[in-house]
């Protein structure tokens, strides 16, 4: 007869998600090479090149308003249908739900927290450098411009560089960042490449963004893929700090500290076949059986405290019952001698 017992999916899933943290030996921590500085320095330099252009309203601008008066949406109309559902790739919260769901897979899989905590990082530098730059230069988009020829900044304006683009080209991007080998980087390399230059050319099909937008997207997103190396020494001491607490909490649980007054709230439960688990001091004193009273043994009931005076008090229950023999008040005749003796004088020889 088999007595093996059998563990259904959640118990398989819960004891998976016990085992210690085990990162596997072959995945490798990217580090800043002279290739990627060399990279990010060309990349930031076109990045100021397209904002420059921009400031100094260039050729740049004219050709934004080009192609925005050549309407490409009303050139080619049967691509408006299948081109608004494309550019959703580009949108920060559909994307960032995918990506951190198969990142989650994966830090499940290879008991390591780091590929979500660098999508968190990549996506907190996203925020800051492309909210901080669009809010600072406050451009127009094409359907809200108001003078031909004009670069519409300062205007109030939230469109400059396309929020859209940048964040395909990180939240796709960082899939390839985190390939624990080199072929499925360089597949899923170009597989973000194409679908952040798809989702940037679709802003400018539909007229809400610029060119000069989208390839300032596009350099943004690149700039803050090829910067995270350096965030690299951030992420590890997060998750060794994550996995402190997590051990932390388990051996508060495992050791169950409880004050008193929860100790024997919950004795009732104990005693019921809870599972809760006690202090050994608790536990002992839970356990130790109270001493029997005798029941011929009357226990009296504690006396008040007495009072400061000079002599004890007792209660009305234990005093001696006395019975006056007579009124404690003399007669009325010895109470008018009395009145009469002190009112006349005494004469004396």
């Amino acid at each position: 007869m088999r007595t093996d017992q059998i563990l259904t999916r959640l118990e398989r899933v819960f004891a998976r998600l016990d085992r210690e943290p085990e990162r596997p030996a072959h995945l490798q921590t990217p580090q800043m090479s002279r290739h990627r500085v060399v990279l990010f320095g060309s990349t930031l330099a076109f990045y100021l090149a397209i904002v420059v252009a921009v400031l100094t309203t260039s050729w740049l601008v004219r050709l934004d308003w080009q192609i925005m008066f050549f309407r490409p949406y009303e050139q080619w109309p049967q691509l408006h249908a299948f081109l608004d559902y494309l550019v959703v790739l580009g949108q920060r919260g559909p994307t960032a739900v995918m990506v951190a769901a198969w990142l989650g897979w994966r830090s499940w899989r290879q008991h390591t927290l780091r590929p979500l905590i660098t999508l968190g990082v990549a996506l907190l530098l996203l925020n800051v450098t492309v909210g901080s730059v669009k809010l600072g230069l406050g451009r127009l988009g094409p359907h809200y411009a108001t003078e031909i020829g004009s670069a519409e900044l300062f205007a109030g304006g939230d469109i400059f560089p396309s929020g859209h683009t940048a964040n395909a080209v990180v939240t796709w991007g960082i899939l390839a960042y985190l390939a624990s080998t080199g072929v499925t980087r360089r597949v899923l390399s170009v597989v973000s490449a194409v679908v952040s230059l798809s989702v940037g050319a679709t802003t400018v099909y539909l007229g809400t963004h610029w060119v000069s937008d989208v390839l300032l997207g596009w350099s943004a997103g690149l700039l803050i893929l090829l910067a995270l190396p350096w965030f690299e020494p951030l992420i590890a001491r997060t998750e060794a700090y994550v996995f402190d607490v997590r051990e932390l909490l388990r051996r508060r649980a495992e050791t169950g500290r409880m004050p008193a007054p929860v100790v024997s709230a919950l004795t009732p439960l104990l005693s019921a076949g809870g599972k809760w688990r006690l202090e050994p001091a608790a536990a002992e004193a839970a356990a130790e059986p109270a001493p029997a009273v005798p029941a011929a043994v009357h226990t009296p009931a504690p006396r008040p405290t007495p009072l400061l005076t000079g002599r004890p008090h007792v209660i009305r229950s234990e005093r001696t019952p006395v019975t006056p023999a007579g009124s404690r008040r003399p007669a009325h005749g010895e109470r008018a001698a009395a009145r009469s003796a002190a009112a006349r004088p005494v004469a004396g020889g």
